[in-house]
Parts: structure tokens; C-alpha cells; sequence
């Protein structure tokens, strides 16, 4: 039975890299960017920096990517500071359109 968990373990974490090399590097660098004040400006956003609502936006782009797995779409969502049409679409994809309202103030407050 140990011997057998053991063997799954060393499955999943084999197959689990196998994925992530064969997906290229291109795949790996699209979530990991930063979320400080300078990708804050790269954005173009002209608002206030609020790190915990900029994370929360972001995070929303993260989990269409998740969802299309389209290189180009995290960026896309994240344009003109969140204001895109892109983010809009995201948020109906998502299910977040009876939180529609307070996302879009976030992206206000940011600017």
C-alpha cells in the first residue's frame, strides 16, 4: 500500500513536470509577472495604486487565462488598466456579472 502512494506521488509529480516542459516557456511567463507599482503604471493606470485591488483585478484575468488557455488573452484583459472589453468579457466567462458594478469601480479607483 506504501510502496503503491508512493509510486502515484512520483506519477503525478513526473507528469505534473513533463506538462510544464513540453508547455514551453512562453506558457510559464504568462502568470508570473509582477504585481507592484511599476506593472501598475506599464498598465497605463493613471489612479491610485491600491496593491490588494490591483491583485483582485488581476486575479480575474489569471482565471480567464485559466479558463481559454489563450496566451494572448491575460494581457488583453489587463489593457488600458483593466478597461478593456476584454475585462468585461472576462467577468461574464467567469460568472462575476452580479459583481459587475464594484469590479468596475475597482478599475475606476485605479484609473
Amino acid at each position: 500500500m506504501h510502496q503503491e502512494r508512493r509510486a502515484l506521488a512520483g506519477l503525478v509529480v513526473a507528469s505534473t513536470l513533463l506538462s510544464w516542459a513540453v508547455a514551453g516557456p512562453s506558457s510559464r511567463l504568462v502568470l508570473s509577472h509582477p504585481l507592484n507599482k511599476r506593472s501598475f503604471f506599464d498598465l497605463q493606470c493613471k489612479g491610485v495604486y491600491d496593491k490588494s485591488i490591483f491583485a483582485r483585478l488581476d486575479r480575474i484575468c489569471e482565471d480567464c487565462y485559466n479558463l481559454f488557455r489563450e496566451p494572448q488573452l491575460h494581457s488583453l484583459c489587463r489593457s488600458d488598466c483593466f478597461a478593456s472589453k476584454y475585462f468585461a468579457g472576462c467577468l461574464e466567462a467567469l460568472l462575476l456579472r452580479e459583481e459587475e458594478n464594484k469590479f468596475f469601480q475597482m478599475v475606476e479607483f485605479l484609473g
